[in-house]
């Protein structure tokens, strides 16, 4: 029976689980599904949708049969809070590039910068990032824009149900989205400084909810790890 018990410990992972993960900043989405697969010593493990390394928050992890559900977190609503810098762009509209000077935000008021979010929200077309893991030919598209290489994006249609500014502190614009699925939040950090004529880029993300599922009831991958070692540890 010892033995038997050693050998199935992890069998509810191998079976299939839906583990809720607050990704650290830094870290990649699948740095995150390998430290699951290291811990828990399945094989089968996917994530419900990329959240790049500067952004932190909710990432679906599923192994075993759950695997087979990854498409269908993927394509519910997404929610995210952070921040957008004005008067600053980015080639990767984010901050793993460096920031270049746009133009002067310092006359901006409270209500134009409120008013602007209001052709951000609804059906848009959007223009994904040319450093974005979408496929060119077969190439994800960051890997020919860091060759220097001419990449063109082709706009699809998106739907941002919430766009609200919940502070200002300039050069800061503090926000919440709620969007669909293939929403890139960075894309309309760039578009919505463009908007607003001083240029701006994302500096932080969070994703808070993904349909159902939200970041208050994920663990860390520290906690989860720490769980897992003690269910270890237990039938040892």
């Amino acid at each position: 029976m010892y033995n038997t018990q050693r050998e199935h410990w992890n069998e509810a992972f191998q079976t299939g689980k839906v583990l809720l993960i607050d990704k650290p900043l830094t870290w990649t989405s699948f740095d995150a599904v390998k430290k699951v697969r290291i811990a828990t010593g399945v094989s089968k493990v996917g994530h419900a949708g990329t959240l790049d390394p500067l952004a932190t928050g909710l990432l679906i992890i599923c192994t075993g049969k759950f695997t087979k559900n990854i498409n269908e977190y993927m394509a519910a609503e997404k929610e995210y809070t952070g921040s957008f810098t004005l008067g600053a762009t980015t080639p990767t509209y984010d901050l793993e590039s460096e920031p270049i000077l746009a133009s002067d935000y310092s006359k901006l008021t409270f209500d134009e910068i409120q008013k602007t979010t209001n052709q951000f929200t609804g059906q848009i077309m959007q223009t994904p990032p040319i450093h974005s893991a979408i496929k060119k030919s077969g190439t994800p598209a960051y890997i020919l824009a860091r060759k220097g290489k001419e990449v063109k994006m082709d706009p699809r249609p998106v739907t941002i149900s919430v766009f609200e500014i919940t502070g200002i502190e300039l050069p800061k614009v503090h926000f919440r989205v709620v969007c669909s699925t293939g929403t890139y939040i960075r894309s309309l950090a760039n578009d919505f400084g463009s908007a607003l004529g001083c240029g701006a880029h994302l500096s932080a993300l969070r994703r808070t909810r993904i349909g159902a599922f939200n970041v208050s009831d994920a663990k860390s991958i520290e906690a989860f790890v720490e769980e897992v070692n003690q269910l270890k540890s237990a039938i040892n």
